[in-house]
């Protein structure tokens, strides 16, 4: 296909490198927002927090991807550790979705995001269509993240919400801390088990947005997240048994409840993402279950052992 120009907002986080190195090895050219001065063209630099960026920038690029936020691991019980958590997004996002509808040519717009977005919905199957529910941190986030996309919308740019579930890769958390805590045999279900884990490796989310990135026409919601979510209880067990350690422990609800606080509703609700928007556009996991999940994350897979088709 023909060289794409991206521009990356969060290229230095962990999945911002990987969606770098991949779209590079496509062909495409990237340009990083960088919050210092530009070190070589292809950085631009940008201020979120103060509205500045270079809007020709942003008029030049053919898609724009936002991956800019501070990170979900923090203290949740900290008031200003969650009011970050949310401004991070929404003010690069707002700023993002603004500029690329004030250009002559609106690109296409990458909207990231986070599959707590729904709720906790028990075991019912969740595509894109779902409705949102509760009032759980992240939840709240999400909502608002997502928000700060529309004035792309309203602009008739072609607009991805990247509703991404945990992306599990032994080199960045969660799989990392849970890694070393199964390797100590102190790896155990959370409350019931029974709740529903989405999650995505890191080649089929770096591969999803690509995907995206280069599709003529997708728009709208997109749950990154594996065909097949499994239970937590399900997840134990695969993980104990890839890494050869028995998961005998349990950690109570009660007890997540008073640790995780208001972080709590993201390991005890139940959230049955199914990627129902993109398999319909075109894409094919390369890992559709928790078994191939974790054996790519803990192998550290990355996504050029996925053809560029995908």
């Amino acid at each position: 296909m023909t060289p794409l120009h991206v521009v990356l907002a969060g290229s230095s986080g962990f999945l911002g490198t990987h969606l770098r190195h991949e779209l590079e090895r496509r062909g495409h050219r990237v340009t990083a927002l960088v919050r210092r001065e530009p070190r070589s063209d292809t950085e631009s630099s940008w201020d979120p927090a103060n509205g500045a960026i270079d809007a020709a920038v942003i008029g030049d690029a053919d898609v724009v991807v936002n991956l800019a936020g501070s990170p979900t691991l923090g203290n949740p019980h900290s008031g200003r550790w969650a009011r970050e958590l949310e401004e991070s997004r929404v003010s690069t996002t707002t700023l993002l979705a603004e500029t690329v509808a004030a250009v002559a040519t609106p690109p296409t717009f990458l909207a990231g995001n986070g599959i707590s977005w729904y709720g906790d919905h028990g075991d019912a199957d969740l595509t894109e269509d779902a409705d949102t529910r509760g009032h759980a941190l992240l939840t709240r986030v999400t909502r608002a993240w997502e928000a700060a996309a529309r004035p792309a919308v309203a602009a008739g740019a072609r607009v991805c919400v990247l509703r991404t579930a945990p992306v599990m890769d032994r080199r960045s958390a969660p799989l990392s801390q849970l890694r070393l805590l199964f390797r100590a045999g102190l790896g155990g279900r959370l409350g019931s088990g029974e709740q529903y884990m989405p999650m995505i490796s890191l080649r089929d989310w770096v591969g999803a947005v690509a995907f995206l990135a280069e599709h003529p026409i997708a728009a709208g919601r997109f749950n990154l997240s594996t065909e097949h979510a499994p239970t937590n209880r399900e997840f134990t067990r695969e993980l104990a048994a890839q890494l050869h350690r028995p998961a005998i422990a349990s950690v109570p609800s009660v007890v997540l409840k008073a640790a995780a606080g208001p972080m709590a509703p993201e390991l005890l609700g139940s959230v049955r993402a199914v990627p129902a928007a993109l398999m319909e556009a075109g894409y094919r996991f390369a890992d559709p279950d928790v078994e191939s999940v974790l054996a790519s994350g803990l192998a550290g897979l990355d996504a050029d052992s996925v053809p560029l088709s995908s």
